[in-house]
């Protein structure tokens, strides 16, 4: 019965079928022993995510089988180039099919390799603002300042400009103040100069950088410069902003608003 269903399928002989057997019996050896020095390769790697150590081990394992079913096929007789045509074939359908699916794919592991941001980071990809949540395969995570969660699709960030605010220790706080033209400049630099010594989180070097920058209509616009490590770049930023119209006060400096003065002329 046996030697009838070879014989249909065009092989003639158990001898065959036992080759193909022992074929199999050492491709699969050959597969376990190829996949433990992939596994203890990939350990040495500290700095390759695990999702894309995953990802790599499934594709080498698959292909390993691949090349194992067409070498059996050829112990039994079975034409390979047709089955490596087909094999072929049936792989450019399935990639057209899930076209999106790869990009996204082949994007992630872009991301996992080259590691633009990582988990905690606060970034901007396009209009979304948040913090990196994980970094997948298919799909970035993002938790935004007012506690949404965002998926964005890997293509769409590795086509985006992406703006990290964590990577560097240090960040600069950019503000504008605007001040009278009935006060002095003098005046004006030292107040805010001493609300920026009032907060410790204020670094002294890089120094605070005040400097005027263009007379408005109703007043004199200041840019101020301070720096602070990248977690209090926000208590710095509110706290400056409360401390700089207290400081004016106590100082006499007017923090002037857009307004018109109109002259009475007899």
């Amino acid at each position: 019965m046996l030697d009838k269903l070879l014989e249909s399928l065009g092989i003639s002989g158990a001898s065959v079928v036992i080759s193909a057997i022992l074929v199999f019996l050492v491709c699969l050896i050959a597969i376990k022993l190829i996949m433990k020095a992939v596994e203890k390769l990939l350990a040495r790697s500290k700095k390759m995510d695990t999702v894309l150590q995953g990802f790599l081990k499934t594709v080498v394992r698959v292909a390993l089988w691949a090349l194992a079913i067409v070498i059996i096929a050829g112990t039994l007789g079975i034409p390979t180039a047709s089955l490596v045509a087909v094999i072929s074939i049936a792989g450019l359908a399935l990639s057209l099919s899930v076209q999106n699916i790869l990009t996204n794919l082949f994007s992630g592991i872009t991301l996992l390799i080259t590691k633009p941001f990582g988990a905690g980071d606060l970034i901007d990809v396009g209009a979304n603002t948040g913090v990196v949540k994980t970094v997948g395969l298919f799909y970035t995570v993002l938790d935004t300042l007012d506690n949404r969660v965002i998926s964005i699709p890997n293509s769409d960030v590795t086509g985006a400009s992406v703006v990290n605010y964590s990577r560097n220790p240090l960040r600069r706080v950019d503000m504008t103040f605007n001040a009278s033209y009935d006060d002095s400049t003098e005046a004006v630099r030292a107040a805010i100069l001493e609300a920026a010594k009032a907060d410790p989180k204020i670094l002294a070097d890089p120094a605070p950088f005040i400097v005027i920058g263009q007379y408005k209509e109703s007043s004199v616009e200041y840019i101020v410069r301070v720096w602070c490590k990248n977690a209090d770049y926000w208590d710095v930023y509110f706290g400056m902003n409360e401390r700089v119209r207290e400081r004016f006060a106590a100082d006499g400096v007017h923090m002037t608003y857009s307004h018109i003065n109109v002259h009475m002329v007899q």
